[in-house]
């Protein structure tokens, strides 16, 4: 009788991730927010950028020893490219993802996804057509604490939920803006850079499917003359109402409601209340502006050398105060997860924080190119949320009710 031979064990570490080879298109504040991600993602590998501004592509070469075009249309034609970000403004996303489409490249467009629904309408039909991936983001839909509570209400847990209240008072008109940023008709304003966050939040939670939109917006200061304020009431299908209230003046400051947790999921200093209107101060004009604003864009003069640090975020990412009400129980959504209000106690369940800060948006870019899974925030789901911004506009620009007709369910519903 013979004995069987040991399996032979196999002593090789196993095999590194496989990365997505990631272009990104625009070295701005939106790369800037994004970069600590983009930079120490374990299954992201920038090999390129494309910037038109010379100082930007030396720095982005010298960080990650990788191409850097001034031209978009030549990143595209890089064979070591696999997908871009695009982080440029609003008005070209349509031609920079019909381009890149060409290219075969798969496409993550900042949101929101372009500036009119046609645009939007192209730009999902030529990634249908191409056979590419294309996603929405960074959103905060894509917030650990959102995609919990998501989990929590489609999984039946409390019962179905019936009411979204959400309330965010920034600073935002007041950090330092380009001429186009306060130009509603090229996407400026805050109904299409923040609501177009609020809008995918609520949603998510709310079943994807709003039906009607009623809404007011405010624009106050003749010096930013744009929209910097909207409050809105979402009516969807299933019969849950949602209220979107949001304030860019740069006054009351909703993180207090977050344990002075900022939005990007860093402790916040509460004395520093006007900091962005007293940084605006003295500007002779609107040049001044735009060029205080390119201080912030990466490769400026003044910035320390080499990549941010890897460390892992305290906090998760937050977009002001948003309860969802079901049947069983009110969830309000905090920087560490959520908290459960029923009838008789409340308590919070903490959502495991991402490796890198915003990790949850590169996943989902990672699993859909690499893994072949669906998105969430797909083509199709942000022309829906783009969808509800032009309503917000047209509502309160017409003084009516606005039914809707482009929009989607979540992928996992």
């Amino acid at each position: 009788m013979t004995r069987e031979a040991a399996p032979e064990l196999d002593l090789r570490p196993p095999a590194a991730p496989r990365r997505l080879r990631l272009g990104v298109a625009g070295l701005g504040r939106a790369f800037m927010l994004m970069l600590p991600s983009l930079a120490h993602h374990p299954r992201i590998q920038l090999v390129a950028c494309a910037d038109p501004r010379p100082e930007a592509r030396i720095r982005f070469t010298a960080d990650f020893d990788a191409p850097a075009y001034a031209d978009f249309g030549e990143m595209c034609e890089d064979k070591q490219v696999e997908a871009i970000y695009l982080a440029t403004p609003h008005q070209f996303h349509a031609a920079q993802v019909a381009r890149a489409a060409d290219a075969g490249k798969h496409v993550l467009v900042e949101k929101p996804l372009a500036v009119t629904l046609a645009e939007a309408a192209s730009m999902v039909e030529r990634a249908r057509s191409a056979g590419i991936r294309l996603l929405l983001g960074h959103s905060h839909g894509q917030d650990g604490p959102v995609l919990a509570a998501r989990r929590m209400i489609t999984g039946g847990e409390f019962g179905a939920v019936r009411m979204i209240s959400t309330l965010n008072y920034t600073d935002f008109l007041y950090r330092p803006r380009r001429p186009e940023e306060l130009d509603t008709a090229q996407g400026g304003g805050v109904v299409f850079s923040q609501g177009a966050h609020q809008v995918d939040v609520v949603r998510l939670l709310g079943g994807g499917l709003v039906r009607s939109v009623r809404a007011a917006t405010g624009a106050w200061d003749p010096t930013r003359p744009t929209e910097g304020a909207y409050a809105a009431l979402l009516s969807f299908e299933n019969g849950c109402a949602a209220s979107l209230t949001y304030s860019g003046y740069g006054r009351f400051d909703s993180d207090v409601f977050l344990d002075w947790v900022g939005e990007m999921g860093q402790p916040k200093d509460p004395t520093r209340h006007g900091a962005a209107r007293a940084a605006l101060a003295g500007l002779p004009d609107a040049a001044a502006e735009a060029a205080l604003k390119t201080t912030r864009a990466y490769g400026a003069p003044g910035q320390p050398p080499g990549l941010p640090p890897a460390a892992p975020p305290r906090f998760h990412n937050q977009f002001g105060l948003v309860i969802a009400s079901c049947e069983r129980a009110d969830l309000r959504l905090t920087a560490q997860g959520v908290e459960i209000h029923g009838d008789t106690s409340r308590l919070l369940r903490k959502t495991p924080l991402p490796a890198v800060p915003r990790g949850e948006v590169l996943d989902e870019l990672c699993a859909a190119v690499l893994d072949g899974a669906p998105p969430l925030h797909d083509g199709a789901w942000g022309m829906a949320t783009l969808e509800v911004c032009l309503a917000i506009l047209q509502s309160a620009r017409e003084g009516r009710e606005v039914a809707l007709h482009h929009q989607v369910a979540p992928k996992d519903d």
